[in-house]
This record gives structure tokens, sequence and C-alpha cells, in this order.
């Protein structure tokens, strides 16, 4: 964060040439702003921010937070994900707080994708800043959403979950039209028919729960 407090100014020269000072968080007014989308979080014990001498204030925090997205998963595992972090500040309206992003879009992708290093699940794609006003009641406040892209990196279902599926789907068909008696045909059914079971089990906690739109796969 970084603000300008025109009261909080001085000529460097006039003392010992102290162009910038650290002070507690407490000893001025700071901005607070919410992160509209959070569940639960954690913040480092940095209660420290800079005071230049032309009145800007500098306060940086390092925080991890939970946020609650939507999840579209019916093209799942092939699908792309779309979450917001929305921050806002309704304790003042726009006319006493408007809050702007010194970095463009293509700027903050950069930065977001030299701290996104894991190499897990998901593969960070784009970012997008929105600034906008909402209205609750009388009053507008000022609005910043971050809209975050990820798409799921399939190999893993691919590997565990498809591919196995398919397999057994091919070898019902090669038994059903194969030259084997009857009763041979059956007996291979049956135990298709258990396999399948016992994957659709094994893989019961893989696929993500959805109450209106399940996985196509699924």
């Amino acid at each position: 964060q970084e603000w300008d407090n025109t009261v909080a100014t001085w000529d460097p020269q006039d003392f010992c040439n102290i162009s910038r000072v650290i002070l507690p968080t407490d000893s001025y007014w700071s901005p607070p702003i919410f992160i509209l989308e959070r569940v639960n979080g954690q913040q480092t014990s940095l209660d420290y921010m800079v005071l230049m001498h032309n009145g800007t204030f500098n306060y940086t925090q390092a925080f991890q937070v939970t946020l609650t997205c939507s999840l579209r998963i019916l093209k799942f595992p092939f699908d792309t994900q779309t979450c917001n972090l929305s921050i806002a500040s309704f304790l003042y309206p726009v006319e006493d707080l408007v809050m702007k992003t010194r970095r463009t879009p293509a700027e903050m992708m950069r930065a977001s994708q030299s701290f996104f290093l894991t190499d897990g699940e998901w593969q960070f794609t784009n970012l997008s800043i929105i600034e906008y006003t909402e209205k609750i009641d009388d009053d507008q406040f000022q609005v910043v959403t971050y809209m975050i892209s990820m798409d799921r990196r399939p190999t893993l279902y691919v590997l565990n979950l498809i591919l196995p599926v398919c397999a057994l789907y091919l070898l019902d068909m090669a038994v059903l039209f194969g030259p084997s008696s009857l009763e041979e045909k059956i007996n291979f059914q049956v135990a298709i028919i258990l396999g399948s079971s016992m994957l659709a089990v094994i893989l019961n906690d893989i696929l993500p729960t959805s109450s209106n739109k399940p996985p196509i796969i699924g």
C-alpha cells in the first residue's frame, strides 16, 4: 500500500539529510482494506511502515489468505478456473478514499509468475484487474478486483482415471465380440464389472463433488 499525507512532510536538509523514517503502523492513519472473498488467513507481525520526507507512506505486509471460489468442473480434468480477489474499504466512501493499482495487469502477471513457482496441480495462466465502484445503500465504495485464471494439469488424471477406464471398456468389447463361449463371456463380464466397481471406489475421492453439474467424465 502507498498513500500520501500532506501534513507529514519535512525538509531533509533541516534534519541531517534524513529523508525517510520507519514508524509503527499505529502512529499515523492507514487505509483499512478488506478482502471480500476471504474465508480465513494469517499475516506476519510486520507492524511498521516507511514514511518519506514528501509525505509518502509505504506499507508492505505479507499475507496468506484462503478465498472462496465458484468452481466449474463440467470439463474436469481439462477445466479452467477463474477466481476473484476483491479488495475494498467499506469504512470510507469513494468521496474520501479512492484505490488505484500502480502496476498494469501485464506487470502484475510477470510478478505473480515469479512468485508462483510450485509444480503442482494448477498452472497459473492469466491475471486481470478491474476497478469499479460498489453502491451500498446511499454510498459508493471503491473496489479493486484481481481475476486469477488457472488451468488444471490433466496428466495425472489421464494416467490414473481415463486410461484405466478406457482399457476396461476395450477389454469389455473384445470379450463381447470374441469367439469365446457364452459361459466364458459371462465370467469375463462379471470380472470386468467387479474391476470397474473397484476402480470407481478407489477413484471416488479424485473426482470433485458438485451438486448441480457433475463432471462429464463422472
